[in-house]
């Protein structure tokens, strides 16, 4: 029992910027784009692989806690995490595509261990927060 989404948006803006956007500010960004989420870091270093960070997750209306580790980190080309909320792990993944000098395709993915009842509630928040990341990183 899993389903797996994946959205993806052309984004008129470098590589660079999206995934510094994305990716280096994560737990910075994410918030702004998906506000069910919360999160935050103890760690002073940059993000890569092997970082965690820690979560909230509100959607559902009860928040869960959980952890975000960082399984994948290749600049301007890929960021991918695990996450746990509670006792559900989720792989996540975000990959960069630059389409030309100042465009690029950002696709996000994610493999959900729920039931096919939820696929459109879970595509439309992800598609909802890659509308969002666009509309952020093109004002910027």
């Amino acid at each position: 029992m899993s389903v797996s989404i994946e959205v993806s948006e052309v984004i008129e803006r470098p590589v660079s910027a999206v995934f510094t956007f994305y990716a280096d500010n994560h737990v910075l960004n994410h918030p702004r784009w998906d506000p069910d989420i919360e999160l935050w870091s103890d760690a002073s270093e940059p993000l890569g692989v092997g970082s965690v960070i820690q979560r909230r997750n509100s959607r559902s209306g009860t928040p869960v806690e959980g952890t975000m580790e960082v399984v994948e980190f290749e600049r301007d080309r890929r960021f991918g995490v695990l996450i746990s909320d509670g006792a559900m792990r989720i792989p996540g993944r975000a990959v960069f595509e630059a389409l030309d000098q100042d465009t690029t395709r950002l696709t996000v993915s994610a493999d959900f261990p729920v039931d096919a009842s939820m696929e459109e509630q879970l595509s439309t928040a992800m598609q909802r927060s890659l509308t969002n990341i666009k509309r952020m990183v093109e004002e910027s």
